[in-house]
């Protein structure tokens, strides 16, 4: 594939996702997972603190802007706009996919903007599965990184036209990657979600953190069918598990796990980080902001959401974000009849603030 064909899929997918985001239906599993609301259960706001931490890793705040994009003169501009809102808020953030520049070195600046806008952050490299441990090195090396992803994205390169089609190469890769960089490795779905067998291998693999990449946002089975002349994958459009179903059925997996995909706004946070998520990650939403409205807007956004999660957590009670996992969750619909057949138990979930306070009161801690 030619440099200027690279370019204009990038600006492709940028342009499919925020058309995602202008027509989707608002609805997803998060919305199957319910606080119980405990009317005396609130704290004072100055007692919460957003900080979490995680397989060696401090982050300020629990919330991320995930992966996106990179490699043409568009999506540098982006990154760069993403960046600024980055360091102006303290949120985390992950490149997109540095493939394009292993082709073409010439768009590093696209990646590199991301540091170079951000000196202090916490910036996360992105490679996909079939690069070479040297290609990760120079990845990490770009960016200053502070962490390496590695995107996973089966389902999506089935339906692209000029995808993979070879996979079995990306486990044995995944360890040698793991095993010869010197930051964390983070393996990340890109919207099809990662389910409890897939992460326990991620962590014989020598992968410190899991990213989920659940269904519900960003769909791009349906991206790259819109780039097929026919579009004769529609069929696939909606495959894979929810994050909030990925969640689930990564309970005490013994590996942190982030999650991502079809995080809509401060409460979807809060509902990942009560169902086990160490931190939290967005694409869509703030890819949105950013097109349509610019930085200033997307570093309003970021500051709300951060507000907004602070004051839910003073109402829950919950002091840290791995507080939250403290609170009282009902889990219903298709959510719940997934974890039936996964082997969930779910009802203790409605009952986890008593038996928090009695392990307190037994183990003689104060609150």
């Amino acid at each position: 594939m030619t440099d200027e064909l690279i370019a204009q899929r990038k600006d492709d997918h940028v342009r499919l996702a925020v058309e995602q985001q202008h027509d989707h239906s608002g609805r997803n599993q998060f919305d199957e997972v319910t606080f119980v609301h405990h009317a005396l259960a609130g704290i004072d706001r100055p007692d919460v603190s957003l900080a979490t931490t995680f397989a060696g890793i401090s982050w300020q705040v629990p919330l991320y802007i995930n992966a996106m994009t990179g490699g043409s003169v568009n999506t540098g501009v982006i990154n760069r706009n993403l960046a600024i809102a980055a360091r102006e808020t303290g949120v985390p953030i992950a490149s997109g996919s540095m493939s394009a520049y292993f082709k073409d070195p010439s768009c590093a600046g696209t990646f590199s903007v991301l540091r170079e806008e951000n000196p202090d952050g916490f910036v996360l490299a992105n490679i996909n599965a079939t690069a070479s441990v040297e290609k990760a090195l120079r990845a990490v090396d770009l960016l200053q990184a502070n962490a390496l992803q590695i995107h996973i994205n089966t389902v999506q390169e089935t339906v692209m036209p000029e995808g993979d089609r070879s996979f079995a190469s990306w486990v044995p890769q995944i360890e040698k990657i793991a095993a010869a960089v010197d930051v964390p490795v983070i393996v990340k779905e890109v919207g099809f979600g990662l389910s409890r067998e897939t992460v326990l291998l991620l962590k014989d693999l020598g992968v410190r953190v899991a990213d989920l990449g659940g269904r519900g946002g960003t769909d791009f089975a349906r991206i790259e069918n819109g780039r097929r002349r026919l579009g004769d994958y529609a069929y696939l459009e909606g495959w894979g598990l929810s994050t909030a179903a990925c969640l689930l059925d990564a309970q005490d997996v013994g590996l942190p796990v982030l999650a991502s995909g079809g995080v809509r706004n401060p409460l979807d946070v809060a509902r990942a980080l009560a169902l086990g998520a160490s931190g939290v990650g967005a694409s869509g939403s703030f890819l949105r902001t950013v097109q349509d409205e610019g930085v200033e807007a997307l570093v309003a956004q970021l500051t709300t959401w951060l507000d907004q999660l602070a004051a839910m957590m003073t109402m829950l009670g919950a002091r840290t974000p791995a507080d939250l996992t403290r609170c009282d969750l009902l889990i219903s619909g298709g959510l719940r009849s997934f974890c039936a057949d996964r082997g969930i138990e779910t009802r203790h979930f409605a009952q986890r603030s008593a038996r928090a306070a009695a392990t307190d009161e037994l183990t003689g801690t104060t609150r």
